[in-house]
């Protein structure tokens, strides 16, 4: 499905991301990882959300943002680039990953602007805002020994402006202090149980910063990001804001 917001078009691709064209500028967060742009991916049995394209090769791509390193994937980057792409990418991904064993995302063939969690630039005629994005250590989202899936300065959100509409994904990150004062139309939270804000927590921020419009993502992918993302739209319809579910 795709959602159309004030001239924008945006469409959730799967997991983390989310391609958002204007008139003039195409942007994506977090392209790729886990096959699903590939067509590989094999949905969580009871998966609601958009099923991406099989074998999906936009290059497209004017800005490509990358939140963290866990979304970091060269070959989802290839799939929506092209020569004149530039890449924003969180200060701390240098392709060194638990699992993966990845080139420096400044080593990528395209222009690489690295920023910090709390920064403001302009890429061609689109600016963009950046925010802290981490688990608290004392939140509910660590693993067992109390560390943080996400610690402070493991990477950031991204708010983008296309055609002067603020699009806001916060990426992996609990619901921060500074998320409250936020301006944002579109919001793109992540309702994903386990290593982010859940459905409660980001339905509770949607009703706080009064969006003009709430589209979830990072979510039912896998079994561990199960979210009952239509009682999350009842919860944030509640504080009237409108709620769209990209959904089979």
């Amino acid at each position: 499905m795709t959602v159309r917001h004030e001239g924008l078009t945006v469409d959730w691709l799967g997991y983390a991301t989310l391609r958002i064209a204007g008139g003039d500028s195409v942007v994506y967060t977090d392209p790729g990882r886990y096959g699903i742009l590939t067509g590989e991916w094999e949905p969580y049995e009871d998966d609601v959300g958009h099923p991406p394209a099989t074998d999906y090769r936009a290059e497209d791509a004017d800005i490509v943002c990358v939140t963290h390193v866990h979304h970091y994937d060269p070959d989802g980057i290839e799939r929506v680039a092209n020569e004149e792409t530039t890449i924003v990418a969180f200060e701390g991904i240098d392709g060194r990953d638990v699992e993966r064993d990845l080139p420096p995302i400044v080593d990528l063939p395209y222009e690489v602007r690295q920023v910090g969690s709390k920064e403001h630039l302009t890429v061609g005629d689109v600016p963009i805002w950046t925010t802290p994005a981490h688990n608290e250590p004392d939140g509910p989202h660590t693993l067992p020994d109390g560390t943080p899936y996400h610690p402070e300065g493991f990477g950031c959100g991204f708010m983008v402006a296309v055609d002067g509409t603020r699009v806001y994904y916060p990426g992996d990150s609990d619901v921060l202090p500074g998320h409250r004062t936020l301006d944002t139309s579109l919001f793109c939270p992540p309702i994903g149980p386990r290593a982010t804000m859940d459905r409660r927590e980001a339905a509770a921020l949607a009703a706080t910063i009064e969006p003009r419009l709430v589209l979830p993502v990072h979510y039912n992918t896998f079994s561990n990001l199960e979210a009952d993302s239509r009682e999350f739209a009842a919860d944030v319809a509640e504080a009237g804001v409108p709620v769209v579910l990209d959904e089979k």
